[in-house]
């Protein structure tokens, strides 16, 4: 088999990598190579790889998707926590002051383990509201109505 002779420049990196590679591989720099654009070449090769590529980037982008969607929930939930909060809230006098502190501490110490056990389950509560969310719009599209509004706390 006739072989042509091409002189090539590639850049220094690249030359040191194929070194590194047909030394680990115990072949020459042309056997690489030719290994390589013959994959490069080869017309299920190059289509395979774009497929498993875009496969790839389609994946993540769902995964994206997901995570913009979930931290739109947190941080609705927390804005509404805010307001809900700061609405029915009412100063505390300097002398409760210590023992709304200790109280304070006594809720949070016990939303801690209340969130571990829930972790520790499995559970999500963003996905239980997705959830919500998706048996209310298909109750909606079932022709039962409009869902009722949400209520964002009393008013004062």
């Amino acid at each position: 088999m006739s072989r042509a002779r091409l002189n090539i420049f590639i850049e220094p990196e690249h030359a040191k990598r194929l070194s590194q590679l047909a030394v680990h591989k115990g072949v020459s720099k042309s056997a690489v190579i030719a290994a390589a654009l013959a994959s490069f070449l080869s017309p299920d090769g190059g289509d395979q790889r774009e497929a498993a590529i875009a496969k790839r980037l389609d994946r993540l982008s769902r995964q994206f998707d997901r995570l913009e969607r979930d931290q739109n929930v947190l941080i609705e939930t927390l804005a509404l926590y805010v307001r809900y909060f700061l609405t029915v809230s009412i100063p505390v006098p300097e002398a409760q002051q210590e023992a709304a502190r200790a109280q304070g501490r006594a809720r949070f110490a016990q939303f801690v383990e209340q969130l571990g056990r829930h972790l520790q389950r499995g559970r999500s509560l963003v996905r239980e509201v997705h959830e919500e969310i998706e048996l209310e719009a298909a109750s909606t599209h079932a022709g039962q109505g409009e869902p009722e509004e949400a209520v964002d706390g009393p008013a004062v």
